[in-house]
């Protein structure tokens, strides 16, 4: 038996509805150059750091060889179009917001998101939630972004908290796995237009499918031991 201490939470597609914005700037930006960004390009890039998802945008729409344009350029456009997408509305999902206050009530609760630095921050300070982490770690801040685990282990670090006591909620692939390479309990919990391959879903311990959804009951079943609950 585990006795969980800290829930860690992603923020694009579990705190916000983002996942939808992100493909749209970058089916916008692909379309403005007569190029296309499919579904299996943006399933690529999720929960993946700046670095890695500029990378893989470089790679697949050839940006190098066709404008010159290396990653740093790729992720100031890119960023810069999502800035002005949150500023016109933040697409919160519901019932995220007080499942982090829910947790915080009896867990300590941190954020790992492989979000850029100013566009994380900038959700955390108009939800009020950087008054409600406890620790946070961006896709900036590490070498190896999701599906590696360093982002969670960095962060429970920040928190004293060991692994096998913690709990993390993701709504990805590259999330999910980077939950199982830590070692710690995994809550899914996809929003409906990115549902998650079967071989995926079954690495997690519990699976909601809307974050009302989410309880202490839920995290209090998890420090009991292995299983599977589907809610």
């Amino acid at each position: 038996m585990r006795k969980i201490e800290a829930v860690v939470f992603d923020m694009d597609g579990v705190l916000i509805d983002s996942e939808v914005l992100w493909r749209q700037v970058r089916e916008e930006f692909a379309g403005d150059l007569g190029l296309v960004w499919g579904e299996v390009d943006q399933a690529s890039t999720m929960g993946a750091s700046t670095a890695m998802w500029a990378r893989i945008m470089v790679e697949r729409l050839q940006l190098r060889h066709r404008l010159g344009m290396d990653e740093g350029g790729v992720a100031n456009e890119i960023i810069g179009r999502m800035r002005a997408k949150y500023a016109e509305h933040l697409p919160e999902r519901e019932g995220a917001i007080q499942a982090v206050r829910l947790a915080a009530s009896r867990y300590k609760v941190a954020l790992a998101s492989g979000s850029p630095n100013e566009l994380a921050e900038y959700v955390l300070r108009v939800t009020g939630l950087n008054q409600v982490f406890q620790a946070t770690m961006y896709g900036d801040d590490v070498e190896y972004g999701k599906p590696a685990p360093d982002i969670y282990w960095h962060v429970l670090a920040k928190l004293g908290v060991k692994p096998e006591n913690a709990v993390g909620v993701e709504d990805s692939g590259n999330g999910i796995k980077s939950l199982k390479a830590a070692g710690m309990g995994i809550i899914a919990a996809p929003g409906p237009e990115f549902p998650l391959a079967p071989e995926v879903l079954a690495m997690a311990d519990v699976h909601i499918q809307e974050m009302t959804q989410f309880s202490l009951e839920l995290i209090e079943q998890l420090g009991g031991g292995p299983r599977r609950v589907r809610v």
